[in-house]
């Protein structure tokens, strides 16, 4: 999964809103409004001015938004035509052996777990995915971002079908398990970390021209792309994971593989999209308000692993989870540019990686052939 990141691991070069030795929005008419040609001309004109790429910026642009070429982030558009490369759904991969594992070989812990990382699952992508169209690709102001923004909604989509397909497959009951977000104080703390901080992005009055608010639709970005997307969902596929590699619940792990795909692509494309914004405006994140986000990520993922794992699973435990999420937060806040949260965390999963890539296509026609260690190689923690 690290090579979605080997381009963007550099920081982004700074960019400006306009070429060398002209104002910024010189390409539009005058009094033309961003994104609207003939905006503010007179009703009567059958044309506008012309406008360059070198006029198109993330957010604040004064280019055409209808306008795709040329681009000036030729990294977007490779990222949708990558995007598309993915294709599946979940209708592709047997459940059967999966229904079978939920009811006569998982001990009740295992249950637990499993039903709650559904739970907390379930919520989280239909957030992400009005994260994305609501707050993110309605402020953006180049076209190459917003068509894999777009594509990314129908991904977060797809991945809710995917949890729901599970949870209708092992029969389980469906209003129980939705409303688990809502009554478990566990993982409502995560969900309602990320309300809060979508609450005010979200609002299509939220003039991105004012620099404090800049600074905050910029952090939150920052929070869904490094944090929820790249730390809570990496890490929140991990117990299934563990499963797997025991043999148990096969279809559910490689439903989440294909979802892992995904997201490794989404986090990656926000990280990048947050620099070049950053690097656009001439923007500093304030670090004790970058320092205070790792810190509330980090509580609501410990008091979530402190109710998923309750008791420890074998190969698995809440210690390892929280060990893996404060390693992969490093890693992220590497590539984000800012300090890292916790410094010498280790890899306490190094089989994670391996687990959670697809190494090879799947034949739909018959089943994937995979490598499991034996439950007498692991260790309880």
């Amino acid at each position: 999964m690290s090579a979605f990141f080997d381009d963007w691991d550099r920081p982004a070069p700074r960019q400006t809103g306009c070429a060398s030795g002209s104002a910024p929005g010189s390409g539009a008419a005058a009094g033309q409004a961003p994104g609207v040609p003939g905006a503010g001309t007179a009703a009567h004109a059958s044309a506008a001015a012309p406008v360059r790429a070198s006029d198109k910026r993330v957010v604040n642009g004064q280019g055409d938004i209808n306008q795709l070429a040329p681009f000036k982030y030729p990294w977007a558009w490779r990222f949708f035509l990558n995007a598309n490369r993915n294709h599946w759904t979940p209708l592709e991969i047997p459940m059967a052996q999966d229904v079978h594992d939920y009811h006569h070989r998982l001990t009740p812990a295992e249950r637990h777990v499993f039903e709650n990382v559904l739970a907390y699952l379930t919520t989280s992508d239909i957030l992400a995915m009005r994260n994305i169209g609501l707050a993110v690709m309605e402020k953006m102001t180049a076209p190459e971002l917003q068509v894999y923004q777009a594509r990314q909604v129908y991904e977060e989509a797809l991945h809710t079908w995917t949890y729901q397909h599970c949870i209708e497959s092992l029969g389980l009951d469906q209003q129980e398990i939705y409303n688990r977000y809502r009554v478990v104080p566990e993982i409502h703390g995560k969900i309602s970390l990320a309300n809060r901080l979508l609450e005010r992005a979200m609002r299509t009055d939220f003039d991105l021209r004012d620099r404090g608010n800049l600074h905050e639709f910029a952090l939150s970005y920052l929070f869904f792309a490094g944090i929820f997307e790249g730390c809570w969902f990496y890490n929140g596929f991990s117990p299934i994971f563990a499963l797997q590699r025991r043999g148990l619940m096969k279809g559910t792990a490689e439903q989440l593989q294909y979802i892992m795909r995904d997201e490794v692509m989404h986090c990656a494309f926000g990280i990048r999209t947050v620099r070049t914004l950053l690097a656009e405006e001439n923007l500093q994140l304030d670090p004790l308000a970058v320092a205070r986000l790792w810190e509330e990520a980090e509580a609501a993922e410990s008091a979530y692993a402190g109710y998923l794992l309750r008791e420890p699973i074998l190969g698995y435990s809440a210690s390892l989870h929280m060990g893996q999420f404060r390693f992969v937060a490093n890693r992220r806040a590497r590539q984000l540019g800012v300090a890292e949260p916790f410094p010498g965390a280790q890899n306490v999963l190094p089989w994670l990686d391996e687990q959670s890539n697809l190494r090879k296509e799947k034949n739909f026609f018959e089943t994937r052939v995979t490598e499991y260690q034996t439950g007498g190689a692991l260790a309880w923690e």
